[in-house]
């Protein structure tokens, strides 16, 4: 019997630019430094590529890039700021992944992320599918390697879910232990229930497609010890962790057991200063000495078929789990009891009208895109599903001889880039994080409509019509629990547009 360990660090921050100008506006709250991005960057991404080892004395003995040993994912658009503002920090993340590749047998440390992380069970199978498709060809494009696995915004996950990883060829994805209900040995017929985390997260699962011929690989993390890792003190002290994760193995076990935790990067000297030099210390030396191989998750079932077949809880009405909302995903779409605070008296049901209002949008600017789309593309959502190639190389000429219904003249190259970008802030107006804090005023919510209103904006550019009227109207229910800012309708009005 053999003990493996991986670590997975989910690193993301939500798209933070202002749709007019690109550009991350100063935010107050992350004082002293300009933007909360910044901040993070200074307490996490870097320090992550530069964890110092320390003696009794404080004497700095050895630096490591954690990005060697972390099993990791990097919000797309997070690491796009970073190539931008930081580029010697993305040097190194993207050599972290291609070191991890010879220690882990042709298997990099890096897997890819939905692009700007909505909650994919709630969206409708053409954003599924742009999602991903985008997260892979970003990923690809940075680290010049197909991705073995796809992290999902907030593990959020259903069936539907799963069958267009498998179409876009995901190898495997990451979920709490919350999210398995049955099991059963490959090739058996006897289900054994799992339903609240008792799955053995030690082995991976395979999910086969209900659809179509195919499969994709689950683990499930060790949820006591990420929520250790995550919310306790354990992380600050390397012989605690270690106790800690040793704590978990099963003594008199003949098989190999694979010990995975997974977290928010963010832990790692954001949440928890300095604590990525116990991560360091942890996952470069002194697990070994423990009896503990680090592998990568692509590594662990290169070396370790799954034998077992997994269904997944799909939650209340077929809508989906997440590792954040125990009811589901309600976080995202109503009033569920999940928040981050607040006062005596506070409510989330703006969650709800928020959701009602910006699907009322999306789907409006859908019709609008298809009809007007079609002058100019041959398929609408084939050309927005290659898009992010223009977006990451800002090369226009393959798209469009690939995508355009005839040679198309330089205005209505234009119409037709315009009516893309529509559709990617018509995206962006879902990122997840718009829902998960606890009022509609909060600078994530307040990111969500103004990227709303960019789309408006465009749409009402080119197809020279009003799109505002029942999205303002189910706004304005969304009451906020601060007098001062009224509602979403209000807040919504008050967005400067900076053209």
């Amino acid at each position: 019997m053999k003990l493996f360990l991986c670590v997975h660090g989910h690193f993301y921050q939500p798209p933070r630019e202002n749709p007019w100008t690109n550009e991350i506006e100063q935010q107050p709250s992350a004082a002293p430094f300009h933007d909360w991005n910044e901040r993070i960057f200074q307490e996490c991404y870097k320090p992550n590529t530069e964890a110092v080892i320390v003696d009794d004395t404080g004497k700095v003995l050895r630096r490591v890039n954690n990005y060697e040993y972390l099993n990791f994912n990097f919000g797309p658009t997070l690491l796009s700021w970073i190539e931008s503002k930081h580029p010697n920090t993305y040097a190194k993340i993207l050599e972290a992944d291609k070191k991890s590749i010879v220690s882990h047998k042709g298997h990099g440390n890096a897997i890819a992320q939905v692009y700007n992380h909505i909650i994919l069970p709630l969206a409708n199978k053409r954003d599924k599918t742009t999602q991903i498709k985008w997260g892979i060809k970003d990923f690809e494009h940075r680290f010049k390697r197909k991705p073995e696995g796809m992290w999902l915004s907030e593990t959020a996950c259903n069936n539907a879910t799963l069958e267009v990883l498998i179409e876009e060829g995901i190898k495997y994805t990451i979920l709490d232990p919350s999210q398995a209900e049955k099991i059963r040995k490959i090739g058996t017929n006897n289900w054994e229930e799992v339903i609240g985390g008792r799955v053995n997260p030690k082995l991976p699962y395979r999910y086969f497609s209900k659809k179509q011929f195919g499969y994709i690989d689950i683990f499930f993390y060790d949820g006591p010890l990420s929520k250790n890792l995550a919310f306790d003190d354990v992380v600050f002290d390397a012989k605690r962790l270690m106790d800690s994760i040793d704590s978990a193995k099963m003594n008199n076990y003949d098989e190999d057991q694979l010990i995975a935790l997974a977290v928010d990067g963010e832990t790692f000297g954001h949440h928890k200063h300095f604590t990525e030099r116990t991560i360091s210390f942890l996952l470069s030396e002194y697990a070994k000495t423990r009896g503990y191989k680090i592998v990568n998750y692509g590594e662990y079932l290169a070396l370790h078929e799954p034998q077992f077949e997994v269904m997944i809880n799909e939650g209340n009405r077929g809508e989906g789990t997440s590792w954040s909302c125990i009811h589901g995903v309600g976080r995202w779409k109503k009033n569920c009891g999940c928040h981050t605070g607040g006062y005596d008296g506070w409510n989330q049901r703006w969650r709800r009208h928020l959701r009602n209002a910006l699907n009322l949008l999306d789907s409006k600017l859908a019709v609008l895109y298809e009809i007007e789309g079609q002058k100019y593309f041959k398929n609408v959502w084939d050309a927005r599903n290659d898009y992010i190639d223009v977006i990451l190389t800002n090369d226009t000429k393959e798209f469009f001889a690939k995508h355009s219904v005839k040679k198309l003249k330089k205005a209505e190259m234009q119409t037709a880039l315009y009516l893309l970008e529509m559709q990617k802030f018509a995206m962006f107006m879902f990122t997840s994080c718009g829902w998960f804090f606890s009022d509609i005023s909060g600078i994530e919510s307040q990111k969500v409509l103004e990227y709303a209103k960019r789309s408006i904006e465009m749409g009402e550019k080119v197809l020279g019509i009003s799109l505002h009227d029942e999205f303002l109207d189910e706004l304005e229910k969304a009451k906020s629990n601060k007098p001062e800012y009224i509602n979403g309708k209000e807040i919504f009005l008050k967005i400067n547009i900076k053209s």
